[in-house]
């Protein structure tokens, strides 16, 4: 039986034509195209790029300035758009997987459980998501709903992960890490783009246009259609979670010397109603201006806005519309070359109404939430090698008022290609109307009163780290990190109220690196090492205690090879995921291989096969009923013109 879902599923309709189109596609453009030998690509992208250029990469999210990837004191990783396309990531979540400071376990068809240093659950909340500089969690609950957010990989420019605490800048919520996904300019994203893809279970279809805005703007225009099919258990039950969702937007911007500005927006709609709790009703819609402008004297100021719609109807749990405004100053003032001063402050404001259902009720059901923020961070030069950064933000919350992020940062460089590190930092996490007004069930008599006195989970850091390019072909980074937490989130029996009576400590170790073995051949390699150690504070009668704050391995690696050779691509990923305690799931190592043929200057073919070894595994959710993630076989093709 299970054999044959398999097959069912591998043969689904949507598959059938996109693999087909894409076929079809090739033999049109083959008859044309221009012989491989002169193949290249038109895309911007990092292949080309050595080891000594990779680790300079500009990075904007550890200090809110350009500076390089080696020089930035935190532990930090940055995800090319090169790795994304030769990964064969479909998905925004999938190419974080490249990522070895994160956890990341699929929950089934289109739902994902993604955290960094720990708490990994499906509505993880201490970690901090923008997307172009517009966050993109709820505040609902402080999280990320994954099912809603879809990019187009094929414009990602790179995506920046911070693991460690990111509140001075980025504020509340930005307490396990920060990641920060930067699409491409306009500009370089210039022509047409058409793709097709299918394989497994899911099949998708994206199109893109860049054209010329008058004498100094550009635009472009883009279409994605995605289709995941049902996911189904170790006992080849199917799950009602297979979802549909199309999506389009466009961005524009205008380089106008001293000024840049840029217009961007989605809009989206998934899922069929009336939904099901694995596959919601989903739509939504964004726009976000941002206005650049550099001064002759160096110094430089940044005004952004955005407004953000979403809504999601899950029929038993949540029937929520969310209506977000946003907008925000920075400043960096030119102070010479012993001082480098960021400031700024913004308000952002929330309108959410939650409709009651048969599990789920939220009181009052409309409210309005409000936040207000100051922030300031100075990086001192003390003489060549030595360099310290002071900083904090006050931020302020409708629940708990004022809150103060302060954060201090220590660097040390002997030499241009090594540098070491040493931070302190406080984060909160504010409540959430999850945590102040959740009622359960819908009606009364409830056994989950809400949390009237619910305050921020706090969060102090201690972190050192050492980030080195001993030789062109070789750079790694290594980071150890202690967090201590109190005030987390507990509750009790029925009748319940939530509760902050759970507190403990993580530490662990984070490391990576890049070896350019040949100049056709490269290898990364990345370890994860994490302890928990949680415990309820005397009072306490929460049923479950800490096992409740999330479900993390204690240890994870992974290994990528990527080998060129002529017109094709050869790539490998090893990923290797602890067993998570409660509920348990086993260990799992999966192993990836992907063929990339370029086949002419605007067409490039390829082929993932995922979990070769490994015919399917749970990744997170409790036995029997948890999705298993299949062996799937996915095919590509990127046409370019």
């Amino acid at each position: 039986m299970k054999g044959h879902n398999s097959a069912k599923r591998a043969t689904g309709v949507w598959q059938r034509q996109g693999v087909a189109a894409a076929f079809a596609a090739l033999c049109a453009w083959t008859a044309h195209a221009q012989p491989a030998s002169v193949a290249a690509r038109s895309d911007i992208d990092l292949s080309d790029l050595s080891i000594e250029q990779l680790a300079n990469i500009v990075v904007t999210s550890v200090s809110r300035r350009d500076e390089s990837l080696l020089r930035a004191a935190a532990s930090a990783y940055v995800i090319t758009a090169d790795d994304i396309r030769r990964s064969g990531a479909r998905s925004l979540p999938e190419a974080l997987r490249l990522a070895p400071n994160l956890q990341v376990a699929r929950v089934n068809a289109a739902q994902w459980s993604i955290s960094a240093r720990g708490f990994n659950n499906a509505i993880g909340n201490k970690l901090l998501v923008l997307v172009d500089g517009r966050t993109i969690y709820s505040p609902l609950f402080s999280g990320v709903f994954w099912d809603a957010q879809d990019v187009m990989l094929e414009d990602v420019d790179r995506i920046e992960v911070i693991s460690g605490p990111g509140a001075t800048l980025w504020g509340a919520n930005a307490v396990n890490g920060v990641i920060n996904v930067v699409t491409r300019a306009s500009k370089d994203t210039q022509g047409a783009l058409l793709g097709a893809s299918g394989g497994g279970t899911d099949g998708q279809l994206a199109a893109r246009f860049g054209g010329k805005l008058g004498q100094t703007g550009t635009f472009r225009v883009y279409g994605l259609g995605i289709e995941r099919e049902h996911s189904h258990s170790a006992s080849g039950a199917k799950l009602n979670d297979a979802t549909r969702k199309k999506q389009a937007g466009w961005r524009a911007d205008w380089d106008m010397g001293a000024d840049g500005f840029t217009f961007q927006g989605d809009a989206y709609e998934g899922g069929e109603r009336p939904g099901t709790p694995e596959a919601p009703k989903l739509d939504g819609a964004n726009v976000l201006a941002r206005w650049n402008r550099r001064e002759v004297d160096g110094s430089s100021w940044q005004l952004q806005a955005y407004w953000d719609q979403s809504r999601r109807v899950e029929p038993f749990s949540f029937n929520d519309d969310m209506q977000v405004m946003d907008v925000e100053w920075q400043h960096s003032p030119a102070l010479g070359q012993s001082h480098k001063l960021v400031w700024g402050a913004g308000y952002r404001q929330a309108r959410d109404d939650t409709q009651a259902t048969l599990l789920v009720r939220f009181i009052p059901q409309q409210k309005d939430l409000r936040w207000v923020n100051v922030f300031a961070q100075d990086e001192i030069a003390l003489g060549d090698r030595w360099a310290v950064t002071l900083g904090s933000k006050l931020e302020r919350n409708v629940y708990t008022g004022w809150e103060f992020l302060p954060n201090a940062r220590l660097a040390w460089t002997p030499s241009p290609t090594r540098m070491a590190w040493a931070s302190l930092s406080r984060a909160v996490r504010a409540p959430a109307r999850l945590d102040r007004e959740f009622f359960f069930p819908g009606a009364p008599p409830f056994f989950i009163n809400g949390g009237p006195n619910f305050q921020s989970e706090v969060a102090k850091v201690a972190e050192i780290g050492w980030r080195e390019q001993p030789t062109p072909h070789l750079s790694y980074s290594v980071t150890l990190f202690y967090d201590q937490y109190e005030k987390l989130r507990s509750g009790q029996p029925p009748p319940a109220v939530v509760q902050n009576m759970i507190e403990g400590h993580t530490s662990g170790v984070e490391a990576w690196g890049l070896w350019q073995v040949r100049d056709n051949w490269r290898l990364s390699a990345g370890f994860n090492q994490l302890h928990k150690s949680l415990h309820l504070l005397p009072g306490s009668t929460d049923p479950t205690g800490p096992s409740a704050l999330g479900n993390d391995p204690r240890m994870q690696w992974q290994v990528r090879s990527s080998l060129n050779a002529g017109a094709h691509e050869f790539d490998t990923t090893v990923r290797h995921v602890g067993a998570l305690p409660s509920p348990f799931v086993a260990a799992y190592t999966a192993v990836d291989l992907r063929w990339g043929w370029h086949v002419s200057r605007r067409t490039e073919l390829s082929l993932l096969v995922q979990n070769l070894f490994d015919s399917a595994h749970v990744e997170y959710g409790a036995a029997p009923g948890a999705a298993e993630v299949q062996r799937a076989v996915w095919m590509k093709i990127l046409w370019r013109m």
